[in-house]
């Protein structure tokens, strides 16, 4: 029993990337209810808090269906020393935040992060509200609530206004009624959880092709002969050159699965090198989603 309550977050802390009340800090609310948020600065600062045990997990987004890949994560997880043990799935509403108080036709401008502003054009357009452009989002209703300033807003998660003390002038005024973000749970240790049957795996690898001739197209043969599905591919230049490549993926199914088994093992005859990052179930997200 306590080893469920620790797996999915009673007694321990998450950190993340981000304000209070970021989205990151909703993810993590939604994945683990009863964890502590522990925010950080940057994302490696969240990966670091893991591996010097002050957090047990970090969660962290690596990509948005409206803005795509979220490149710096990308860019850290080989690196970083940790395992994906969860992904989750954040529906991002984004809410126009102003002082209690305040109607619409006040707003002037409007702060967030520059992805954000993005994402809300029409809704800016449609008030005549000028997009001003800041470090985050939660940061921008933090600052909204100190300025105590009639005119500006910010547009941030329901959850900054909850603790920022602000209304919702406009709820989910997002362009895109699908705007999701997707977040990898990362751990110190593998995942541990047995095996079962009935549930859909995710496998994500990171390998390093040889250099040789169409060396990525013969990697990738083994994944179509078997049928193994490949929903992600992301590539890395390696120390700085233009020859060697390192690649990271994400393969619908387990590594025990003998059409993924035997996939691995093809990839191998063409790579130097290949690791392992997760296994783990997939997000009931992609079976909706799929629908």
């Amino acid at each position: 029993m306590a080893r469920q309550k620790e797996l999915w977050g009673f007694f321990v802390k998450i950190s993340f990337q981000g304000e209070l009340g970021s989205y990151s800090h909703q993810a993590c609310q939604e994945a683990f209810p009863e964890a502590e948020p522990l925010p950080c600065s940057t994302f490696e600062g969240a990966m670091e808090r893991v591996k010097v045990h002050d957090a047990k997990y970090a969660i962290i987004p690596v990509e948005n269906s409206t803005y795509g890949r979220v490149a710096d994560s990308y860019h850290l997880l080989p690196k970083s020393g940790l395992f994906i043990i969860r992904e989750h799935f954040l529906r991002v509403n984004i809410n126009l935040l102003a002082l209690p108080g305040v109607s619409v036709d006040e707003i002037q401008s409007a702060m967030s992060h520059s992805v954000l502003l993005g994402q809300c054009r029409k809704f800016l357009s449609k008030h005549k509200i000028k997009a001003v452009s800041a470090v985050d989002t939660a940061g921008s209703a933090k600052i909204v609530a100190q300025k105590k300033d009639r005119t500006i807003a910010a547009l941030a998660s329901p959850l900054a206004g909850q603790i920022y003390g602000l209304e919702a002038l406009g709820q989910e005024v997002e362009d895109m009624d699908n705007n999701t973000t997707r977040f990898l749970i990362m751990s110190n240790q593998v995942s541990e959880d047995n095996i079962i049957e009935s549930q859909q795996y995710m496998t994500t690898i990171i390998f390093q092709v040889r250099n040789i001739p169409a060396a990525l197209y013969k990697a990738m043969g083994g994944f179509a002969t078997n049928s193994v599905n490949m929903v992600k591919l992301e590539s890395y230049m390696v120390e700085g050159t233009f020859t060697s490549t390192q690649f990271y993926a994400d393969l619908e199914g387990h590594p025990d699965d003998e059409s993924v088994k035997r996939a691995l093992e093809e990839l191998k005859y063409f790579t130097s090198m290949v690791k392992i990052l997760g296994v783990y179930v997939a997000d009931s997200f992609r079976k909706f989603n799929e629908s």
